[in-house]
């Protein structure tokens, strides 16, 4: 009988354990909510789609004043970001700083029952990337610690912590990370170790992106199947342990450099992670929904990774919410395809995020132009449309059409005409934006084909947009001014 009960209590001692470590691990799933978008949803819609999906931490990549307001009250957690393009006003002014400060944190944090709940300021987005140079790894110490003090002298330093996202690119490896010979690049090592001493100081995770479809593009030793957490992929050798997948063998690189930097407690925060579902080969809806569940699946686990059992991310940050057809695609014509969620808040596949939603719930009320389309006119000579078609692709979103892309198959001319409508949609349906020197027509028959959508775009204020950007750039013209002062 003592036995029985014992076993009873052991039993209920491990659910009740398991129960909590899951909730925990699905508390610290996050997204990244970017506004690069001609045409951005409507932050309150935003919101409201966040909260319908069970998403309870958003990492933003600004201070925008009308996405603040939206988030107040919403019992969100906030991580708030600070532009590159900040990081020398901030580095040299703490009066710059100070203000900011106030304007973006301590404003929402201290309004009463309409309180924005910030947790954290990231100060940059991966400022160390090779591709930047020195063009801001100089500033981001002291912009990291005049936000850290101006946080101090609002007294929110105990509530609010100050990182900076990083990238794997901030890494070297002897041997192609086959080997324990993992550490900072040489440019970046001083850099790091303060950055390094100044988180631990001050308590704070270290942010870092990872990266599996990048990482598939960029090594040739890194298959699908590794990249996408399939049982069937070949283990890869590490440290002198056998990996999975390529998710726990970037993490673990990450954790193999901070133990040599002697930081090798410090807990780790996945700051972006994502599959792009368009704009290049294994850019799809399939992969992604299949890279979704893998990742989920084992966050969920709570096996966490060789060189850290049973500890997984302190949180992690799904790149994205939603598709923004404004990000730079410098690294590939994919960066605009990071969403969950297409740029009007409609869901591509399914996942559950294990927050108490078991599939994914579409934006509500997004109010659209009208149903009309562009595309070419086939009874004019079309010798010089390819012309115009890259004309209008130089001035909107044609990612889908790259190779790879969802619309790449699409034949001649209804190519054309999908720049066309591109253009037309982004500059708001206006009748002269379908004209391309008569080439143009605009039509109500949706012109989508197969697995390629001619979208339609979503209405939005531009008297509220202009204004929002205007504020962002007064915000940074009085930082400058103040540092000349």
């Amino acid at each position: 009988m003592g036995s029985s009960i014992c076993h009873f209590i052991t039993t209920l001692a491990f659910i009740l354990f398991t129960i909590s470590t899951i909730s925990c691990v699905s508390e610290a799933i996050g997204v990244n909510w970017g506004t690069m978008a001609s045409h951005p949803l409507p932050p309150h819609i935003v919101v409201k789609l966040l909260k319908s999906n069970n998403i309870n931490k958003v990492k933003l990549f600004d201070a925008n004043p009308h996405v603040l307001q939206a988030l107040s009250r919403s019992n969100l957690a906030i991580t708030l970001g600070v532009p590159n393009s900040m990081l020398k006003t901030f580095n040299s002014s703490k009066k710059a700083s100070d203000t900011w400060v106030h304007d973006n944190v301590t404003r929402y944090v201290s309004n009463g029952g309409n309180a924005a709940k910030i947790e954290y300021v990231a100060v940059g987005d991966e400022p160390f990337l090779k591709s930047y140079g020195e063009q801001f790894q100089p500033f981001v110490v002291g912009a990291a610690l005049n936000i850290q003090a101006a946080l101090k002298r609002a007294n929110l330093d105990s509530k609010v912590k100050v990182v900076v996202p990083c990238s794997l690119d901030n890494f070297e490896s002897e041997s192609n990370m086959s080997s324990s010979e993992v550490h900072f690049r040489p440019d970046l090592n001083k850099t790091m170790i303060e950055l390094l001493t100044f988180l631990d100081k001050n308590g704070s995770p270290f942010f870092v992106t990872i990266s599996p479809f990048l990482t598939l593009l960029q090594a040739k030793n890194t298959s699908l199947d590794f990249s996408l957490f399939k049982e069937t992929a070949k283990p890869h050798n590490f440290n002198h342990k056998a990996y999975k997948n390529s998710f726990d063998l970037s993490y673990d690189t990450v954790v193999t450099a901070l133990s040599t930097a002697g930081f090798p407690s410090m807990d780790i925060v996945v700051a972006k992670i994502g599959w792009p579902t368009d704009g290049a080969a294994n850019a799809s809806s399939n992969l992604a929904e299949s890279f979704m569940k893998g990742l989920m699946n084992h966050l969920h686990s709570n096996l966490g990774t060789p060189l850290r059992p049973r500890h997984p991310p302190l949180e992690t940050y799904i790149l994205s919410l939603l598709d923004e057809d404004q990000r730079s695609i410098a690294a590939g014509n994919f960066e605009r395809h990071w969403g969950l969620f297409t740029f009007d808040g409609q869901a591509k596949y399914h996942v559950d995020l294990g927050q108490g939603s078991k599939g994914l719930v579409d934006a509500q009320n997004v109010e659209y132009l009208s149903s009309k389309w562009c595309v070419v006119n086939n009874n004019k000579d079309l010798s010089n449309a390819t012309v115009s078609a890259l004309d209008a692709c130089s001035n909107a979103d044609c990612t889908a059409l790259s190779p790879g892309g969802s619309c790449f198959n699409i034949s001649w001319p209804n190519n054309i005409s999908y720049a066309f409508n591109s253009y037309y949609q982004e500059h708001d349906q206006r009748a002269e934006s379908c004209d391309f020197g008569g080439l143009g027509l605009i039509t109500s028959v949706d012109p989508s084909m197969d697995n390629c959508r001619f979208p339609i775009e979503i209405w939005t204020s531009h008297a509220e947009l202009f204004g929002l950007y205007n504020f962002q750039w007064m915000i940074l013209v009085i930082a400058i001014q103040l540092v000349i002062v």
